[in-house]
């Protein structure tokens, strides 16, 4: 990949320089000093993948993120010193369409850098992600479905955007929201219970990671963590895997849906958020041909126009709806049980 790096940071720009170079399948773009120089170079020569530190004088990592995603779309991975302690940063990067963060590596001597693995794991997930091609349906015979329970599940999907776009969501849903929520964003081990804790401020529900054995029920949203698949098992319970070992993301939206499709024994409808790539269509359309609810965001309200725009291709979405239109939409199933159509 075409790798461009973003750092005021002489020591840590040649940290990364030295790491690029030294995987012979990635070469330096350009590099850049701060966010403005970032995009100026985007428009003109726009790399696969930007390294954006965070922290800048002038134009930050945000600001830059933010204008790029909206003039010259692409791949960025945020790196900053430490993510922990930049979470609320992070979290606003990735709603402007930031792919992920990492720790930034640190050059040591003689040579050698400190994180140069995790850097180079990061690159290579979205490596994969970014060179997703069309995926051929599955022709499973369809399964059918035991009596509805008392609430519908909600399962939603999302990516590059996604914390921005859930808090929205989120933002909407009322104390006496009755239907049990799941969410698969995709997002790092590491700051997925920071999410979880920032997300569980925007709402009068409870947020929290799911855990092994959890059975989705009213007033509580469950949001997978980041090291594996989250999947619905048997009688709904939520469960994690390894399996499969070769997808992009983990967890993976696709997974999951395939998951609740097989084992959710009521009703289901399928939310899939902004984000790039195409994570996520297909177990939509694995819902929508088995007579549950599927909702895409549309393009307008859309960070990233990646895996909702697979789901429109693959004609996986009952409806295409703005951000706002989806949370209404949510807010108004889960409290007034109205009937949907397919």
């Amino acid at each position: 990949m075409r790798i461009a790096i973003v750092n005021d940071s002489l020591m840590a720009a040649e940290a990364m320089r030295r790491i690029i170079l030294d995987a012979a399948e990635h070469q330096i773009a350009w590099t850049a000093s701060d966010g403005a120089e970032a995009v100026h170079h985007c428009l003109l020569d726009t790399p696969d993948l930007v390294l954006m530190d965070l922290i800048m004088p002038g134009t930050n990592g945000v600001q830059a993120t933010r204008q790029i995603m909206a003039r010259c779309p692409c791949a960025i991975l945020i790196v900053t010193a430490n993510v922990t302690d930049n979470c609320s940063a992070v979290f606003e990067a990735m709603g402007a369409g930031a792919l992920d963060a990492v720790n930034t590596p640190v050059l040591q001597w003689p040579g050698s850098c400190k994180g140069d693995s995790d850097l180079l794991a990061k690159i290579e997930t979205i490596r994969k992600l970014i060179g997703v091609g069309s995926m051929a349906p599955r022709r499973n015979r369809p399964q059918p479905h035991a009596a509805l329970p008392e609430g519908r599940l909600i399962a939603i999907g999302a990516s590059a955007g996604g914390p921005a776009a859930l808090a929205r969501i989120l933002d909407y849903l009322p104390q006496n929201f009755r239907s049990p929520v799941v969410i698969v964003q995709h997002v790092d081990a590491q700051f997925a219970p920071a999410l979880a804790s920032w997300l569980d401020n925007q709402t009068p529900l409870r947020v929290r990671l799911a855990q092994e054995g959890d059975v989705p029920g009213p007033g509580t949203i469950l949001l997978a963590r980041g090291d594996q698949h989250l999947v619905c098992a048997a009688q709904g319970r939520l469960a994690y895997s390894e399996q499969p070992s070769d997808s992009s993301y983990r967890p993976s939206v696709d997974v999951f849906l395939q998951s609740v499709h097989r084992n959710w024994p009521g009703e289901i409808i399928g939310v899939l958020l902004t984000g790039m790539g195409r994570d996520g269509a297909q177990g939509l359309l694995e819902l929508r041909r088995n007579g549950h609810h599927t909702i895409a965001q549309n393009q307008a309200s859309c960070a990233v126009y990646g895996m909702p725009k697979a789901a429109a291709e693959l004609r996986a979405a009952v409806e295409i709806l703005s951000l706002d239109q989806i949370a209404l939409r949510l807010r108004m199933y889960g409290t007034q049980g109205v009937r949907l159509h397919v």
